[in-house]
């Protein structure tokens, strides 16, 4: 895959800093598909910044990979806040990464409702202590593609974030 010189520039900052601060990176996605982690590990250099990702599409497989609670789900819906954040610690839980960062969302261009329409994004970012980084997307219906990238900045963004902290 071929991405865009910008995307690739926010990744290579992002795994150096990751370097500098001797951290490592989970990710845990839904909507996306891979695509951060397929984002992270086109750097050189990524596999000392990125110990694994976890693809879960599913419900099931939320469950079954990251321990999501399916009750949980039943709940408040795989995307929701309450899934990104259980998402996130699974993935903690399951990697021995030092932090980790999870999208969940519809990328459409169906699966909408008004409640939670096309476009609607969740994500977290937390490491082994401390309170979790939580967002809300709210990108509309401008196209899948656009949807999952979008989504991806912004978890770059995340995980910069938790790591200036």
């Amino acid at each position: 895959m071929s991405f865009p010189k910008d995307l690739i520039a926010a990744a290579e900052d992002l795994v150096r800093l990751l370097r500098a601060r001797r951290a490592t990176l989970v990710t845990a996605e839904s909507c996306t598909g891979g695509l951060l982690a397929a984002l992270v590990t086109e750097i050189p250099g990524s596999s000392h910044a990125f110990e694994r990702g976890f693809v879960t599409y599913s419900n099931e497989a939320k469950s079954e990979l990251l321990g999501v609670g399916l009750e949980m789900l039943a709940r408040h819906g795989a995307v929701s806040e309450e899934a990104a954040r259980a998402m996130a610690a699974g993935a903690l839980e399951r990697s021995r990464a030092s932090l980790s960062v999870s999208i969940t969302g519809i990328a459409g261009p169906g699966g909408g409702t008004a409640e939670k329409p096309v476009g609607l994004v969740f994500l977290a970012c937390m490491r082994r202590a401390g309170p979790p980084d939580l967002s809300k997307l709210e990108l509309g219906n401008r196209g899948r593609s656009e949807i999952r990238l979008a989504a991806v900045v912004h978890a770059l963004e995340l995980v910069r974030r938790q790591l200036e902290r």
